[in-house]
């Protein structure tokens, strides 16, 4: 998907300040961290469709509205992820604004977990 200038100007800035991590990474930090959360920011189609064995859905439309209350505590490892790694390092930085303190997003998003053959399951 080819996407606008300015969309990819404001996922670098998140970029900057959001850690990314690798699928081999967060299926290691899922391992060593049984609090650990893994939440899909993909929209509702494509979380339906497939998503990691796991994982928790909040939408990046409502994360800022429903994460306090799904996730309260503050200090939790939470590595977020969408399609392709853009929309997640965008909510990380909203969550980190928020004042989340172990936030990362997963490089390569949806499509580099199925690439790299990690647990997958459906609605």
């Amino acid at each position: 998907m080819q996407h606008a200038p300015a969309f990819l100007a404001i996922v670098d800035a998140a970029k900057l300040k959001v850690r990314e991590v690798t699928v081999a990474e967060t299926l290691e930090r899922l391992s060593d961290n049984p609090h650990a959360v893994l939440v899909d920011v993909r929209e509702d189609r494509e979380w339906d469709a497939g998503h990691a064995e796991g994982a928790m859905h909040i939408g990046k439309g409502v994360i800022e509205r429903d994460v306090e209350t799904k996730i309260p505590a503050k200090d939790a490892e939470i590595i977020l992820y969408c399609g392709g790694g853009f929309r997640s390092a965008l909510a990380g930085d909203a969550l980190q604004q928020m004042g989340y303190t172990n936030v990362t997003s997963m490089a390569g998003g949806w499509r580099a977990w199925t690439a790299d053959g990690a647990p997958v399951a459906t609605a």
